[in-house]
């Protein structure tokens, strides 16, 4: 059970846009933490890296607030804000004291929603965001992970890189971001998720009387399509790699389909969760043959992918490989026992639980499922991972681990 929490509370407003609240009666801090359907996935042709670049502008200022006044108003508050962007949304939060929540509140949709896009200053964000691009490709492990969703993910959004490409970015303009804009930051596509110490309701009057509640209805954009790994191998030589990396792709249930994410998780914790996992105990722990290994389940909403990667000397790899092959294979043959399957439901569940202890985490969590039109109670997830026992995870879960089934990348140092 989840002591202490109650269910959140949701508004949907005539164009669209959903508050949703969940107070927190020991936080000592509001989350303000704005959501909308506008990551890389819904980028059109052309618009490469639009979707990133446009969260850098946004703090440029807006129709009222000088570049960098934001930051300044907030920090002066006693609040901290950031933002990230995705494949398929983009999110920008305020973290504030009870106190200057409203003013925090009127100054995140002023900029969120009517960013200024100065040419000058677009000019000058659009060198950042190619720095970081430079930074990235600069990285070989960066260049190995970013070449295999290429490959394995070939002609989906999920395939191409957040950050875009070089000669889309150098392209674009003030008045094809402010298209890009308006397309997708539009009433049905925005939710405003609040949490922690948010008081007696005067905010949640603030938001249905504000900027949010009037924005213009957004024209549904098609949504990308379903998401289909390619199975394959590739090898690759990167100079300035410092060892070998096996990277492997499996594809995984879509975000929407929160059971089967749930039983992803347990296969995924069963495999390589800690030192006691099948993974990390057989090819770390006995064999020696590698640094590290790390199997990470990424929920998203076209299909989730599981990615794997282990760090080893580049000799070692075909010993690597065959022995993930054979603690599939045991997995999949023999009895998962009751200690490393209670120790596997522990980890999953206390993964979830952790999640939800301060106010950023629950307003990221409930603006990111609403969003999505995943409304279910926050004790859901726990329900639903009491439906899986080891037999369905061999059958369910761990069968869609097969390594015969993943896209596999093999780089070595040049």
């Amino acid at each position: 059970m989840l002591p202490g929490l109650g269910e959140p509370e949701r508004q949907r407003f005539a164009n669209g846009a959903e508050l949703v609240s969940l107070p927190l009666e020991e936080a000592p801090l509001v989350c303000l933490d704005f959501w909308c359907r506008a990551g890389s996935a819904w980028e059109r042709p052309g618009e490469s890296g639009m979707a990133h670049f446009l969260e850098h502008m946004v703090f440029k200022g807006s129709e009222h607030l000088a570049a960098g006044e934001f930051d300044r108003r907030v920090e002066a508050l006693g609040g901290n804000s950031n933002a990230a962007t995705g494949f398929d949304d983009v999110h920008y939060h305020v973290l504030i004291p009870p106190e200057a929540a409203p003013e925090a509140l009127d100054l995140l949709l002023d900029l969120v929603l009517h960013p200024r896009l100065e040419p000058e200053a677009f000019a000058m964000e659009r060198q950042v965001v190619l720095g970081e691009l430079a930074e990235s490709e600069d990285q070989p492990e960066e260049v190995a992970l970013q070449r295999m969703l290429a490959q394995a993910c070939p002609g989906h959004p999920y395939g191409q890189p957040i950050l875009g490409q070089r000669q889309a970015l150098l392209s674009h303009n003030p008045a094809a971001m402010a298209a890009f804009h308006q397309r997708l930051y539009g009433g049905s596509r925005c939710v405003l998720a609040i949490s922690g110490a948010v008081g007696d309701g005067d905010l949640a009057r603030r938001i249905a009387d504000g900027p949010l509640a009037v924005l213009p209805p957004a024209t549904e954009a098609p949504s990308p399509e379903p998401l289909r790994l390619r199975r394959g191998e590739e090898r690759m030589e990167l100079p300035r790699l410092e060892s070998a990396r096996l990277l492997m792709a499996w594809w995984q249930p879509a975000a929407h389909d929160l059971e089967g994410v749930m039983g992803a998780d347990l296969a995924t914790t069963v495999l390589a969760e800690g030192r006691r996992s099948r993974l990390v105990e057989r090819l770390r722990e006995q064999l020696r043959i590698v640094e590290s290994v790390d199997l990470d389940l990424h929920p998203m909403e076209c299909g989730s992918l599981a990615l794997l990667e282990a760090v080893c000397e580049p000799e070692e790899l075909p010993e690597v490989r065959q022995a993930i092959q054979q603690v599939w294979s045991e997995l999949m043959a023999e009895e998962i026992g009751s200690t490393e399957w209670r120790r596997a439901q522990r980890l999953v569940a206390n993964a979830y639980r952790f999640g939800l202890e301060s106010a950023g985490s629950v307003a990221g969590l409930i603006g990111n499922s609403s969003l999505w039109g995943r409304r279910q109670s926050l004790q859901q997830p726990l329900e639903l991972l009491q439906r899986w026992a080891p037999a369905r995870l061999r059958q369910d879960a761990l069968s869609a681990l097969d390594p015969d089934l993943a896209y596999i990348l093999e780089a070595v140092p040049a």
